[in-house]
């Protein structure tokens, strides 16, 4: 008798009753799971700024403000457990689990202090135009609109002092010859910070409340300069810190020329506001806008080439390198590089937490202990989160924290080739550049890998040719512009810093084609719907358990760490509506229609990228002065109305007759019109409680989802 194919004793199903047979007992599989936390065991303290920074981030997203009470009794509650379960069974798993949660209550802790901490007043109800006398702190990053400026102001309309922002950023038709630290008047429509521009998105007024903006606007007319009483000393520094940044940019592009030179100084003194709108969008389709903002990377490079530079002068005088630690010499001139970048950057967020990292690690140095390890990036991670609560839900910190942590973690599994002792220098040069070749590779691979889920969920895109882009302007990067840059800059002040402009310059150049050539290739972006934010988290523990865990149970982070591309994306919505109710957008397939193109454009964007879509014609609705109303090739229903003055009856019967969803930015008319009976009308008092919308379709009617309750009730959001 001849078995059939795979049901015998060899095939698959001998194979299963084999497996089935032979199956791990509930006995082993505890024995091996204690086995993995015996291993793991002393490692804890890594997982503490995660536990921390999950507290944080807690704190931000909670929809009502936490009592003092409640967090105090939390965190001492835990505490008490975390101390009587560590007494018991020394250190034990129960132990380590309450040890973290009470790090996670601290972290709640920590963003309330900050919270008090950096309270101050901030602009309510509509953009009005108003006076201000104030003093130019810094030249922020452009806008949409065009260059910013960071004000302090003294004084504001008819502002009490109690009642005036600390800071208001202003947009500005020209920057002229404005300056930081000038004294000037002028006339401004000026208001709260924005909120989300649609349900769910990233929330500008909270960033604007931590880094105390409590105004924005654009000017109106000219920028007249006044005298005002000398400033707080505090702000004199600071403005005179900026002066300096400003005059050293100045510099710095009238030696490089705009091309380049715009570029130049947004990475060394952090101003972008010569980058031109083309440069920006090659760099960020390309993989590389990384490049463009002052971070861990171009720390690393000034800090590790200044260090090397000293400990190669120091070894180059056999005398001196006998009688000196070279090393630690070479850690303190690293460790004042940092500080000296930090200073003329203007100390941006992303660039102070890369300073603390790179702190650490030179300390590190200084106190012999290993200078880049999994431990020191525990540590500095935490000095950030203490400083700056609110970091954690920043994408910038959670990108740089995840791409640091996957880096560190490929350094201490990457493994160590034997050295031979004599080996010709032909084979020595291919080795070297075949092992720099497979470095380079694998870092980028996984520091791209690392930051993938917090680029789709938070940017919603996907730089399709970012490795090859990054492994091509890495040694650009790091040997060329940077090194060069610094020089430069360094010797700016005795007129000697041309020549090492120019050859940065050069490296710029290089750079800049090679990000034309990939965002212009096929395919070079893919846009990438949201995923629900609960897989953010996901991810981010799944990135976290493959970087910390040592042993076979790390890997079940990978399937975690794929939550945020692999989740199923929630239904699209139908319609959107501005906060304000002035614009509106509908979708079309894949695409988003807005009804004023030219109106709101960059909330409209920021909608339709974060729900995937692209922005298609302006096609299906009748528009006049006013309002716009559906024909019958509209994809939904919708009218809107963008004057501020209210409808009278007969118009709103009007619009009501042609649409279902009828959007007014003003009032309604007292009587609601009978035509607007059955349809769904909403009105400036609707977008003033809710802020921006997204309205479904149902078969039973509309459905909508409004921005403002998701935020809850949070000193941001008022």
């Amino acid at each position: 008798m001849i078995a059939a194919p795979g049901l015998g004793a060899d095939g698959w199903v001998g194979r299963l009753s084999m497996a089935l047979r032979t199956r791990p007992s509930p006995t082993k599989i505890v024995a091996w799971l204690r086995a993995e936390l015996a291993v793991n065991r002393e490692r804890w303290m890594l997982w503490s700024p995660v536990a921390f920074g999950l507290g944080a981030a807690g704190y931000l997203e909670l929809r009502f403000e936490p009592s003092w009470m409640l967090l105090s009794a939390m965190f001492g509650v835990l505490a008490v457990a975390a101390r009587v379960a560590d007494r018991r069974s020394s250190r034990g798993g129960v132990s380590v689990v309450l040890i973290l949660c009470v790090l996670s209550s601290a972290g709640l802790l920590a963003g309330k202090l900050r919270n008090g901490l950096v309270s101050a007043p901030v602009l309510a109800g509509e953009r009005t135009v108003m006076t201000v006398d104030g003093f130019v702190v810094d030249v922020a990053s452009p806008g949409v609109g065009g260059p910013r400026l960071l004000i302090a102001p003294v004084q504001m309309g008819g502002l009490a002092p109690a009642a005036t922002p600390k800071r208001v950023r202003v947009t500005i038709d020209d920057l002229g010859g404005i300056a930081p630290g000038a004294a000037i008047r002028f006339r401004a429509m000026l208001g709260p910070p924005p909120q989300p521009a649609a349900p769910g998105a990233y929330d500008f007024a909270r960033d604007a409340w931590f880094g105390g903006v409590g105004g924005v606007g654009f000017s109106i007319g000219r920028l007249a300069p006044i005298n005002l009483q000398t400033p707080p000393a505090r702000l004199s520094v600071t403005m005179a810190v900026n002066a300096f940044r400003w005059r050293l940019a100045r510099r710095i592009l009238s030696d490089m020329g705009p091309e380049s030179g715009g570029v130049a100084v947004a990475m060394v003194t952090g101003h972008e506001a010569w980058i031109t709108p083309e440069q920006t969008e090659a760099m960020r389709a390309s993989g590389l806008a990384h490049i463009l903002s002052i971070s861990g990377l171009h720390m690393a490079i000034v800090g590790g080439f200044v260090f090397a530079a000293a400990r190669l002068a120091i070894a180059a005088w056999p005398w001196f390198a006998l009688r000196v630690p070279g090393k630690k010499i070479a850690a303190v001139a690293g460790l004042a590089a940092v500080a000296v970048y930090l200073l003329i950057s203007g100390a941006p967020p992303p660039a102070l937490r890369a300073a603390i990292t790179f702190a650490v690690a030179f300390g590190a140095i200084l106190f012999d202990r290993q200078a880049i390890s999994l431990h020191g990036l525990a540590v500095a991670a935490l000095l950030i989160l203490l400083a700056q609560p609110e970091s954690a839900g920043a994408p910038g910190f959670q990108m740089s924290f995840a791409a640091t942590a996957a880096l560190v973690a490929l350094a201490e599994a990457w493994p160590r080739p034997v050295r031979e002792i004599a080996v010709p220098w032909p084979i020595r040069v291919v080795q070297a550049a075949s092992g720099w070749l497979a470095i380079s590779i694998g870092a980028s691979l996984v520091a791209g890998l690392a930051t993938g889920p917090f680029a789709m969920q938070h940017f919603n895109r996907v730089a399709m040719w970012g490795l090859p882009a990054n492994l091509i302007v890495s040694p650009l990067s790091s040997f060329v512009i940077m090194p060069f840059l610094a020089i430069g800059a360094a010797l700016e002040g005795v007129g000697w810093g041309r020549p090492f402009l120019a050859v940065a310059g050069w490296g710029i150049e290089g750079m800049l084609a090679v990000a034309r050539g990939f965002a212009s290739a096929a395919g070079a972006q893919q846009l990438v719907a949201s995923a629900p934010a609960f897989t953010l988290v996901m991810a981010f523990l799944g990135l976290m358990l493959l970087c910390l865990w040592r042993g076979r149970l790390r890997w079940l982070g990978a399937p975690l760490a794929l939550s945020v591309a692999l989740w199923p994306r929630p239904p699209l919505p139908d319609v959107w509506i501005a906060p304000d109710g002035s614009t509106a957008a509908v979708r079309r397939g894949a695409e988003a229609v807005l009804l004023r193109p030219d109106a709101r454009r960059f909330g409209a964007e920021l909608w339709a990228r974060r729900r995937g879509l692209e922005i298609g014609a302006a096609e299906g609705f009748d528009c006049v002065r006013y309002a716009c109303a559906p024909t019958t090739a509209a994809p939904a229903s919708v009218a809107l109305s963008w004057g501020r003055k209210p409808l009278t009856g007969a118009d709103l019967a009007a619009l009501c007759g042609r649409a279902e969803v009828v959007v007014l930015r003003g009032a309604g008319p007292m009587v609601t019109p009978a035509a607007c009976g059955r349809r769904v009308v909403l009105t400036e008092a609707d977008f003033a409680a809710g802020g921006a919308a997204e309205l479904y379709r149902r078969p039973d009617g509309w459905w909508i989802v409004w921005a403002q309750p998701l935020r809850g009730n949070r000193a941001w959001s008022q």
